[in-house]
């Protein structure tokens, strides 16, 4: 009977072996099927997916199941965190989770789609390997990586965080001082103040495709950003110097990182006419009439035709050859009632859908390498149910252990029972 009862254990250990291979090797399989399927249809491997959804509530973060380089980074409060989370989606249709901090902002994604940089922490994300470290001062906010990918503008807050008072009541500090602009290396830390004029904060920025110049945009003080106005600054950022500044006052804004024409002559901007100011109210927001502006590059006067664009259109991601290609966030402030999407203005006013992200979804980020190529039209990958943590199938398989023990012991007790029956004793006297 032992024997038999070792045969069972090891069976149950066999089979529960085999029950996580099994378990893990359609998230393998998945992935590279979707390769495969991207390769089968042309140029699409390594393509922006046309269409992502909702990660399964218990989908592995990065850091669990590293996975590979991001085809695109959206954010959506539909997880097992119930606030804001990233979902990497990676070049082979696999998906992972980005966990965020307690009231951390979105990051960063870096131009070849390895590592995601988070706001304030100063921590730099690989998403290939899942490790993170921290490469950067804490306080620093990132707003732009150049185009090669090895710096990053950032903006460090100077404000002080507590108000002291002399003996009189007077006060003995200036809780609002100007910003900090850097020019940062985010892989060995270093970091270089530049010269950009004073900022009570900075807002937005954008390289230049060449990375040799830069704009900024903010309020260039206190008044200013009450009133949100902000001022526009081209300057060079190792060099030193301001090239010119225009002030854009509280309806037209740095149409984000990809604001700089790949022409490098063009600076987009965008502007509303509407309500301004932080009195509007939601309804006054939405009623607002969007367009895109151009600015001289070199001068910083307007240039060219404007390009309607609708309410929602919150900045430019990138560009399609002379279409810019914008980020839309419709729905109401509430985040669930939010769904982010991609689209390329066309000549004519007419626009193209090129991503589409699940209800909920708040932003959306591209990888430059992949945003240089304009390589969009990507197959639209499903998340694998199998793509778990390794938690997940040791809860999975206890259970399963602890019947198999069960099982064996009622085994055993009947077979001891069946041994110990004396109706099976043979009689001497027969």
């Amino acid at each position: 009977m032992r024997e038999t009862g070792r045969r069972l254990w090891r069976g149950a250990a066999v089979g529960v072996a085999l029950a996580l291979v099994a378990l893990s090797a359609p998230a393998a399989t998945a992935s590279n099927g979707a390769a495969s399927d991207s390769a089968a249809s042309g140029d699409t491997t390594g393509a922006v997916p046309s269409r992502v959804h909702d990660p399964w509530l218990w989908q592995a973060t990065v850091g669990q199941r590293p996975a590979g380089p991001a085809a695109l980074v959206f954010f959506t409060d539909r997880t097992r965190y119930f606030e804001s989370t990233g979902a990497l989606v990676d070049r082979d249709g696999a998906y992972r989770l980005i966990p965020l901090h307690i009231g951390e902002g979105h990051g960063l994604l870096s131009p070849d789609g390895r590592h995601y940089l988070r706001p304030r922490s100063g921590e730099l994300l690989d998403l290939t390997t899942g490790r993170q470290r921290r490469t950067m001062s804490p306080g620093v906010g990132p707003l732009a990586w150049s185009p090669d990918g090895r710096r990053v503008l950032g903006t460090r807050d100077n404000d002080d965080t507590v108000i002291t008072y002399g003996p009189d009541n007077q006060q003995l500090n200036n809780p609002e001082k100007p910003d900090d602009l850097l020019v940062i290396d985010p892989y060995q830390g270093t970091e270089q103040v530049v010269a950009a004029g004073t900022f009570a904060a900075h807002h937005a920025a954008a390289w230049s495709p060449g990375g040799d110049v830069v704009a900024v945009t903010g309020p260039p003080d206190v008044t200013a950003s009450l009133a949100e106005r902000q001022r526009l600054v081209v300057i060079d950022p190792v060099g030193g110097g301001i090239r010119w500044q225009v002030d854009l006052g509280d309806r037209r804004m740095l149409a984000g990182p990809a604001a700089w024409h790949p022409d490098g002559r063009r600076i987009a901007l965008l502007a509303f006419d509407g309500c301004a100011g932080p009195r509007c109210t939601t309804e006054q927001t939405v009623a607002r009439t969007m367009r895109i502006e151009f600015l001289d590059a070199t001068t910083g006067r307007a240039v060219g035709q404007p390009l309607p664009v609708a309410a929602s259109t919150n900045k430019i991601v990138g560009w399609r050859g002379h279409d810019p290609v914008v980020q839309e966030v419709s729905g109401t402030e509430a985040d669930t009632d939010r769904q982010a999407i991609l689209a390329a203005l066309l000549p004519g006013g007419r626009r193209e859908v090129l991503v589409t992200a699940p209800a909920g979804s708040t932003d959306l980020a591209v990888p430059g390498d992949l945003l240089t190529r304009a390589a969009f039209g990507g197959p639209e990958p499903r998340p694998s149910p199998f793509a778990a943590p390794l938690w997940l199938y040791l809860a999975l398989a206890v259970p399963t252990l602890l019947a198999i023990a069960l099982l064996v012991r009622r085994r055993h007790r009947r077979g001891s029972a069946a041994n110990a029956d004396p109706g099976l004793t043979p009689d001497p006297a027969a």
